[in-house]
């Protein structure tokens, strides 16, 4: 058999939801076996989902997750299922278990475990030290899992010039950000020339805390390029037929690669080989072909992942509806227009909570935007309790001007509104700040920072602009009105006010944030970088520096650049460098 059918499963898990996962893999099962599918693979970690961080501290979590693969194991048939768990020897592995005719052929575990950024995996798992193969009539495969194969080396080496594997499968748990899947597909297609292989790339999709997966799983051939795509940000289930004699080919006419083989025969011991069962089908049903995506546009993909990333926040919790203030302003705006996208309009409740110093404009622009999403909007004004709050403070600060105090406290007055309306109706509550203010602290702990969920956290005052006027492109029309794009940035908690009076241009502020934060680089570095003054970047940098307490406060949000505050960046808030 030279031709094999594969399908890829990208399923959206639940971490801990091991039943429910377990249900998802068997459906998928069924369904590529009515698709005459040779071997179907799943994500990473698939049983359990990913990441599932102290969960794998609980042995009983672990023992539910073997007893879902014994499961699993009983549904089969001639098809190889490859499936992500959590196995247990001496000590628990990050696995994929090659199953087939109702028994576990092996199990594979995970060799590199990355710790850094967002993953821990070092915390958790014990490393894999074996490189197996597993022959199918004519057609070798082998199997890695997710970091396995960003570096060049083993396993898929060894898999490739000792096994002879001619396909190798990934199984991913990747998450998104802006670059992220472009990136990826270069390493990928990079790995499929060096080795002359094929490669199956599996990737998870949906929410998880702070971090999302877009899925984007692919067939990537000998030559580098992608034969078949599966979805973005939904779950798909991709099947491709594939080729073993074009790789046998491809190798024939590449020196380098025979020359390495023959090389490493002499120091190596060659890799264990498991046979599996060939399919016994002759012929097979018709699959439409599917054609590789088109190159996402990264606005796009960013908009798409912090709609599944609410959503699945919002479903995966137990949540009926939403709240949020709609404050006539930007920020507000595109956290409204992305909560009726992830959970439809009948779900979110929006709420304008006017003082004496909101103006006439920014009332008008919540109503509007409120009826062009289709949400309904609460008016609760906050005059009296703001003027209750001075009357018992007037005592205690009397002879003293007023400044951010009074400010804050009318900020602080609307987080209590919207979390009485979130504790009465049990509705959560997302946070409106942007990554631009929480990077500098230019939000209020307990009062606009309030909330369960902040949707626009990791999304810089100059992407919100973008996002918004991306999405009225997608609508065909201005849902979100031009007025709240157009008007200067203001909290409107002062006469007058506008966020330059404490800030510079957003687009100088993301500048330098994205050159201290992101690329983590030093003031004279962030200077010559950014083109702007020293003192300018100095002061940016110093709030960053002061303002880890507050960030070590906010809630959870989603990830979309390449280094978000949370897990992405763990600074001690008592810290005496460079203050």
């Amino acid at each position: 058999m030279k031709q094999l059918r594969v399908g890829l499963s990208q399923l959206n898990s639940g971490v801990g939801d091991i039943e429910g996962n377990t249900k998802k893999i068997l459906r998928s099962v069924e369904r590529a076996r009515s698709m005459d599918v040779d071997i179907l693979c799943f994500p990473e970690l698939a049983i359990t989902g990913y990441p599932p961080e102290d969960l794998l501290l609980r042995t009983e979590f672990i023992d539910d997750n073997i007893s879902a693969l014994d499961e699993i194991k009983n549904h089969g048939s001639d098809m190889v299922v490859i499936v992500g768990f959590v196995d247990k020897k001496d000590d628990i592995f990050n696995s994929a278990a090659v199953i087939q005719n109702g028994r576990i052929i092996d199990v594979y575990n995970k060799l590199r475990l990355p710790n850094y950024g967002v993953f821990d995996e070092n915390r958790y798992f014990q490393a894999g030290r074996r490189f197996p193969v597993y022959r199918m009539g004519k057609m070798t495969f082998g199997v890695t899992i997710c970091e396995d194969i960003w570096y060049p080396g083993d396993p898929m080496r060894s898999q490739v010039l000792l096994g002879n594997a001619q396909l190798v499968f990934n199984l991913s748990a990747s998450p998104y950000y802006m670059g992220k899947p472009l990136a990826r597909e270069r390493m990928l297609a990079t790995r499929a020339v060096d080795y002359d292989s094929i490669i199956a790339y599996c990737n998870a999709v949906g929410g998880q805390d702070e971090l999302v997966f877009d899925g984007n799983s692919m067939f990537i051939d000998e030559k580098g390029e992608i034969t078949a795509s599966a979805l973005s940000f939904e779950e798909d289930l991709l099947v491709c037929d594939l080729d073993a004699e074009k790789v046998y080919r491809a190798r024939l006419n590449t020196p380098t690669i025979r020359k390495t083989k023959y090389e490493l025969s002499f120091s190596e011991n060659p890799v264990e080989v498991f046979a599996v069962g060939s399919a016994k089908k002759k012929t097979r049903k018709k699959i439409l072909r599917r054609e590789p995506a088109d190159e996402a546009d990264p606005t796009e993909g960013a908009f798409s992942a912090l709609v599944l990333g609410t959503g699945d926040y919002i479903r995966k919790n137990g949540f009926s509806k939403v709240v949020l203030g709609l404050s006539g302003g930007i920020d507000s705006a595109l956290t409204a227009a992305i909560a009726v996208e992830a959970v439809g309009k009948e779900k979110v409740v929006a709420v304008s909570m006017p003082s004496r110093y909101s103006s006439e404009g920014s009332v008008s622009d919540a109503e509007k935007l409120s009826g062009n999403l289709g949400i309904r909007l609460v008016s609760i004004p906050i005059e009296e309790a703001f003027e209750s709050y001075e009357n018992m403070f007037s005592e205690t600060f009397s002879g003293m001007d007023a400044d951010v105090t009074e400010e804050n406290m009318q900020a602080r007055i609307r987080g209590n509104i919207l979390m009485a309306l979130s504790n009465k109706f049990g509705w959560l509550v997302l946070s409106t700040s942007n990554k631009s203010e929480i990077a500098v602290g230019y939000s209020t702990l307990y009062g606009d920072m309030s909330g369960g969920f902040a949707v626009i956290k990791d999304v810089p005052k100059t992407m919100v602009y973008e996002l918004c006027r991306h999405y009225n492109g997608k609508k065909g029309k201005p849902v979100i009105p031009e007025s709240i794009m157009e008007k200067p940035p203001s909290a409107e908690l002062r006469p007058g006010q506008k966020d330059t009076d404490s800030l510079p241009e957003y687009d100088v502020l993301d500048r330098i944030l994205k050159a201290c934060v992101e690329e983590g680089l030093a003031l004279e570095d962030a200077v010559h970088a950014t083109g702007e003054k020293r003192s300018v970047v100095k002061k940016i940098m110093q709030m960053v520096h002061r303002n880890e307490y507050k960030r070590r406060q906010s809630a959870p949000g989603v990830k979309i650049t390449s280094l978000a505050f949370g897990k992405d960046r763990r600074f001690p808030i008592t810290n005496l460098y460079g203050k």
